[in-house]
């Protein structure tokens, strides 16, 4: 259903909308247009970003006195440090995908579809569907926010902007997501099994009761929703002047590819179209979590990424049904993994080289660089300094895991010196490893294949989002942060 969707031609475009309506032809849209043509030119794939980081922080290493042996020895140790929570963030990915297409989740979609009496109306549905789900799984919200901006389309009456019901769909990644709980930070942070040595004897464990469940990270994200909701909402061409899916040339027909009839009678498929393996399989998945919430707080069982991803699997198993459903739809899930199972080595091996690889004095590069924050930033000013730093590193290495395996080591240890809260300092990376997402085209990618849209489609509607939400961001990270005071690392 998602890879036969025809993307429309550029000749078909120009025809369908000779002019620009006024939102997409004003300042803001002309430089988010143009940075996006000049990304989409220029940007390449994000294994390149990962593999130029390698090299630097190694040469970096040397240059501070650290032995060419050294270096290797600590790429080559920190190369499979990542490899639990690799798979773990494979597989929140695959969840999210499988839930998002299931048959209970499309009747979902159709209801939603129902609801919205305008077109500017059903901009503001999709932003907030995509933000509240995000909270929970980004996949979920990206493939879901996707594939309910298509089945508004298709009510011709509303007269919907399908570019900015696009954008709406993406705010999930774009504004939420990491303050949720597949944040891939906050996860890992709350898993020592999963976090590499060389962070974990820094930062210890910082539970989701320190970072995404803070009242101040709750408040930070409703504040965000209401905002992109409400520029959503308004920055969305009026009825005269949207340009639907139809002018595009997007096919919106719902093709769901349908069982072959030989295949009905084939006797070694039974068990794939029965779901009598799916229910037995239910009852052992759910029961183990029954037991795993009875025995433990909430807070902490959901934290556990084998738990959160387990739930995910499970639920998505049940909303297929049949097994053979929920194999085609992990089929069509796992090529959106490939970044995350070659990328994450990489990222295991650039912090073993900043943390192991000593230099002059036995002081490694990670020291270095936390010297530098602490001698440009306070207590009071860390949060706004280290988050406009990660949002433009987040532009080119567009990982929220992976990126905070590079950032972490040496971002904790400035704040502990600095006696910055650690669960905030999560949350700073967090909200700001969001920002770049809004005109990278790295992360469309998924929601574009559904949306059978290219990137330029929708980033004059996302620029516009990030004008207004990175002062907000880096305002709300500054006046929230000075309500928590330091708490020091508990290792386990």
């Amino acid at each position: 259903m998602l890879s036969s969707s025809k993307i429309p031609t550029e000749s078909s475009r120009s025809a369908a909308c000779p002019a620009e309506d006024a939102a997409s032809a004003g300042l803001l849209s002309r430089l988010g247009l143009r940075f996006t043509a000049w990304a989409e030119r220029w940007f390449p794939d994000a294994f390149v970003f990962a593999a130029i980081a390698v090299v630097a922080v190694a040469l970096a290493a040397m240059l501070n006195g650290a032995s060419p042996r050294a270096v290797a020895q600590s790429f080559g140790d920190g190369f499979w440090s990542l490899i639990v929570f690799t798979m773990q963030m494979a597989l929140v990915a695959v969840g999210g995908y499988v839930v998002a297409t299931s048959a209970p989740a499309d009747r979902l979609i159709r209801r939603l579809a129902a609801i919205p009496v305008s077109g500017r109306q059903a901009v503001a549905y999709v932003a907030t569907v995509s933000m509240i789900l995000s909270m929970f799984n980004w996949g979920v919200s990206l493939i879901f926010s996707a594939l309910y901006a298509r089945a508004l389309a298709r009510r011709t009456e509303l007269r919907m902007d399908y570019r900015a019901a696009g954008a709406a769909a993406y705010l999930g990644m774009g504004a939420t997501w990491a303050l949720g709980l597949s944040s891939s930070a906050a996860q890992l942070q709350a898993n020592p099994g999963s976090l590499p040595k060389s962070i974990l004897d820094i930062t210890g464990v910082i539970p989701f009761g320190q970072t995404i469940f803070l009242w101040q990270s709750l408040v930070m994200a409703l504040v965000l929703m209401i905002v992109s909701v409400a520029v959503a909402m308004w920055s969305a061409p009026s009825a005269g002047n949207a340009v639907t899916a139809q002018d595009l040339g997007v096919d919106l027909a719902d093709e769901r590819p349908a069982l072959q009839a030989s295949d009905k009678h084939r006797p070694g498929e039974w068990f794939e179209r029965s779901p009598l393996l799916t229910l037995l399989l239910c009852a052992l998945g759910f029961g183990w979590l029954a037991q795993e919430f009875m025995a433990k707080s909430p807070l902490v069982a959901i934290s556990g990424l084998n738990t959160y991803n387990l739930l995910f699997l499970m639920l998505g198993m049940l909303l297929h049904w049949r097994p053979r459903s929920f194999l085609d739809a992990v089929t069509r899930a796992v090529p959106s993994t490939a970044g995350v199972i070659i990328q994450f080595p990489l990222y295991g091996a650039i912090a073993a080289m900043l943390t192991a690889a000593k230099g002059y004095g036995g002081v490694t590069l990670s020291d270095r660089i936390a010297h530098v924050f602490v001698s440009i930033s306070n207590t009071d000013t860390f949060a706004v300094v280290m988050g406009a730093y990660s949002a433009v590193l987040g532009f080119f290495i567009p990982s929220g895991g992976g990126k905070w395996i590079i950032e972490a080591p040496y971002v904790m240890q400035a704040a502990n010196e600095l006696q910055v809260h650690l669960g905030w300092a999560v949350q700073v990376y967090n909200a700001a490893e969001a920002l770049p997402n809004l005109i990278n085209p790295f992360w469309m990618l998924p929601l574009l294949g559904v949306l059978a849209l290219k990137a330029r489609d929708i980033v004059g509607f996302t620029f516009l989002q990030l004008l207004v939400h990175t002062p907000l961001v880096l305002f709300l990270l500054w006046f929230l942060g000075r309500t928590l005071e330091y708490v020091p690392p508990v290792m386990p």
